[in-house]
């Protein structure tokens, strides 16, 4: 049995290929790729220079065909894929891969509480729908209706994190040449989600019995700062002891009050929300009571921990000085709530909407208001110079407080 023979040097079609090069069947340079017959595999093979490995070495990528025009074809289909930069080697590649690689690089630098956020959000509402979809495969309709049907359930903002997660995953896929385009940018705005609870606020005689609810819980001094202070529950979980004053300085002039300066908060970065969230509040008389009783309850803390104490300089810490999370709060104002039968449908940025609203209803004006929670459309204050420092004292809401819950002497 004799072996496959290669095409007749008589042919036609050979002798014209033979012929000289001109500017329609010249010679292709190196990146543009080659047609070219394989003894080996008696085919014509279409190759073509798709990268180069970091040693240098040049990589390619061939296609083997029985003509030399269908190799030709090949040739041209490969040269289109690379001028699109869809790689072969990507077409296999599915959303959930794009995502996971994106949730393991693409978030160096972010806060821990940020990745375990992208982190759970993608794995529970990002791979599972979309996971198994092959990424070049996938369409802007894909992404609309799945968008469409989540708004069902999730708020807009949740909405919007999860087109992010997809965005940015699939960025990270198409500058590696893992896909052709980004589909997610050519979808409209994300539709409109289910609305979070509104903010509430309690009454003043709800708020009075909160405050006799909290006397019994870890979380005392905690809720009397939100009451009467109206801080953001983030800025006093990253508040400081080196921040509280509790003396202040009666034989200034002006007598310095007792204060909490807000400079810090439980986000990226540390910061407050905004330049103007960031102030130093004068606290009223039963603000300074429960946190001297909170410093030596954590003292005491201390003591029992031993060895295993953090030592964070927070105020408000667990039993052995780590920071308190969002969930740690909300449980335990859970039970300060029921404990004052109101239920458990409450939250703990209720306090802050209750310090504004009580405030409000016992006459003070909007504007002052707006100075003491921190809000950025807020007017401008005077900044008073206390100890040769600009301490912006913001001191009504304290005076106002003391007037409204008085001490727990007088209270009973």
């Amino acid at each position: 049995m004799t072996a496959a023979a290669a095409p007749n040097p008589g042919n036609d079609d050979e002798k014209r290929n033979r012929k000289a090069p001109s500017p329609k069947n010249r010679r292709r340079g190196r990146d543009e790729g080659s047609v070219y017959w394989s003894e080996d595999r008696q085919r014509w093979v279409a190759e073509v220079t798709v990268g180069y490995a970091p040693n240098g070495k040049r990589q390619t990528k061939k296609k083997y065909r029985k003509t030399k025009t269908e190799a030709t074809n090949a040739l041209k289909e490969m040269r289109k894929d690379l001028d699109d930069k869809a790689l072969i080697a990507g077409k296999g590649i599915t959303v959930k891969t794009a995502v996971e690689d994106w949730l393991q690089y693409g978030l160096n630098g972010k806060a821990p509480k940020t990745v375990e956020l992208y982190d759970y959000l993608a794995r529970v509402h990002v791979i599972p729908s979309l996971g198994a979809r092959k990424l070049q495969e996938l369409t802007a309709d894909d992404v609309d209706k799945w968008l469409a049907g989540k708004a069902k359930h999730l708020s807009t903002s949740v909405l919007n994190k999860l087109k992010s997660i997809l965005r940015r995953s699939i960025t990270r896929a198409q500058k590696r040449d893992k896909v052709k385009r980004n589909v997610v940018l050519l979808c409209d705005d994300v539709p409109t989600g289910t609305g979070g609870r509104p903010s509430r606020a309690f009454t003043q005689d709800q708020a009075s019995t909160v405050l006799a609810a909290a006397e019994t819980s870890p979380l005392e001094a905690y809720i009397v700062l939100s009451l009467l202070v109206g801080a953001r529950t983030e800025e006093l979980r990253a508040l400081r002891w080196d921040h509280v004053d509790l003396d202040g300085d009666p034989r200034a002039i002006p007598p310095v009050p007792p204060s909490v300066m807000v400079w810090r908060a439980d986000r990226e970065g540390g910061d407050v929300k905004t330049k103007k969230s960031r102030r130093t509040l004068a606290l009223p008389r039963l603000c300074v009571e429960v946190l001297a009783r909170h410093m030596l309850i954590q003292e005491h803390d201390q003591e029992l921990a031993g060895a295993r104490w953090k030592q964070t300089g927070l105020v408000f810490t667990t039993t052995v000085g780590t920071a308190l999370d969002a969930s740690n709060v909300r449980t335990a104002f859970a039970k300060v709530t029921k404990a004052a039968d109101l239920g458990t449908d409450w939250a703990p940025r209720d306090m802050r909407h209750t310090f504004v609203s009580v405030l409000s209803a016992n006459g003070m004006k909007v504007e002052d208001i707006a100075r003491l929670v921190g809000h950025k459309g807020g007017s401008r204050v005077t900044e008073e110079v206390y100890r040769q420092e600009i301490r912006p004292m913001i001191e009504e809401g304290a005076q106002a407080m003391d007037r409204i819950f008085p001490n727990p002497e007088t209270r009973r």
